[in-house]
This record gives C-alpha cells, structure tokens and sequence, in this order.
C-alpha cells in the first residue's frame, strides 16, 4: 500500500485568510477557538516535521556524491 505524501495544509491557509481579513478591516486582534489553534498548531508541526526530513534526506544525498573539491591555497600570489 503507498503511503500518502501529500500535506493538509487547510488549517494554515484559513489561518493566514483570517489574518489578512482582520488586517484589511484594521482589527487589533485575531480570535481562534481552541480547535482551530489545536489543528493549526498540528499542522505546522507536521510541515516543520517534514521539512526536518526532507532536509536529513537532502544533507545525506549531498555527502553521498564523490565529487572532489581542490582549493589552492597560494599565499595571495598573484593578487594586484
């Protein structure tokens, strides 16, 4: 069975819309329930989460290639 990489991020996209609805009306403050913040709060775990994955994945791709790097180190000869 393939597993489901796709992300939910519904609960962050009606967060940021209820954010620029209060600033377009020049609120002071933005109410959530405590659902709400609960799903937003999990969801932003899950994409921070997959991010830190993705970025172990991409860090040990990286050091798995055997490209050579060479640096000369020549004193500064030759600078003007």
């Amino acid at each position: 069975m393939p597993i489901d990489n796709t992300l939910n991020t519904i609960p962050i996209q009606q967060f940021i819309q209820t954010v620029k609805s209060a600033d377009q009306s020049q609120a002071r403050n933005v109410n959530i329930d405590i659902a709400t913040a609960k799903n937003l709060a999990f969801t932003l775990g899950i994409v921070m989460s997959r991010l830190e994955g993705d970025l172990e994945k991409l860090v040990a791709e990286s050091t798995k290639s055997d490209e050579v790097i060479e640096v000369n180190v020549d004193g500064g000869a030759g600078w003007k």
